[in-house]
């Protein structure tokens, strides 16, 4: 399986490439604020020229599906989109909260349970748990969600890693130093995210490029933080 995967739901930015039967993965990652759009698709032509692979050689897509920022999720969402559409290939939109998590599994055996937290902006975070799974793949134990800082479990949360970049939002709630609750990951990479879509493409599961959409959590963008959902 090839495939080409792309996230931009946080200030960084990446994109990957892996083909399985090579055994053969390619990532770029940067920390590159505002510059999704601009920087996306040169690096994704670029990694498939380095992989000497053309986008008709690829069996799917992936992205960072969310939650996560707005504007990089759409635009994200909408490059997948174009360039699946392109070539009549099959995308996997991938939860950002898990690609993290799965980031801490891959890299370190020790690690059984991770907890995410993402800052969600407007004094919220977004928040998932996960075991490790079958062959070190993140299971979610329960749902994502956004909530305030001071709604996450702390009674809970010496039992996992932490990963994500808002812990320093929980920690500035709970008026503790912010290396107290430092993360093992910070932000989620498009390698992971095509890793954990292969699985899907193998499996004949992957989506008609029209339905790859954001998933933002958050129901409304504009409603004001403690509002009614």
């Amino acid at each position: 399986m090839k495939i080409l995967a792309l996230d931009a739901s946080t200030e960084a930015l990446s994109v990957a490439v892996v083909d399985d039967e090579r055994d053969y993965e390619l990532e770029h990652f940067e920390i590159a604020p505002q510059a999704h759009g601009r920087r996306l698709l040169p690096l994704a032509q670029e990694l498939l020229e380095r992989a000497e692979l053309a986008l008709a050689d690829l069996d799917g897509l992936a992205f960072g599906r969310g939650p996560g920022a707005f504007t990089g999720l759409r635009i994200a969402a909408g490059l997948i989109q174009g360039l699946a559409a392109g070539v009549d290939r099959p995308v996997v939109p991938v939860s950002t909260l898990a690609a993290l998590a799965a980031r801490c599994l891959y890299n370190d055996a020790r690690v059984q349970r991770v907890r995410v937290v993402q800052d969600a902006r407007m004094g919220e975070i977004y928040s998932a748990d996960y075991q490790r799974g079958q062959g070190a793949d993140p299971e979610p134990l329960g749902v994502e969600r956004v909530m305030r800082p001071a709604q996450l479990d702390a009674d809970t949360a010496s039992a996992y890693t932490r990963a994500g970049n808002g812990w320093h939002v929980v920690a500035g709630e709970r008026g503790v130093a912010p290396e107290m609750l430092e993360p093992v990951e910070q932000w989620p990479h498009a390698l992971d995210i095509a890793r954990l879509a292969l699985p899907t493409l193998r499996a004949g599961e992957g989506l008609p490029a029209a339905q790859a959409l954001p998933v933002y959590v958050r129901d409304d963008v504009a409603r004001k933080p403690g509002g009614r959902r």
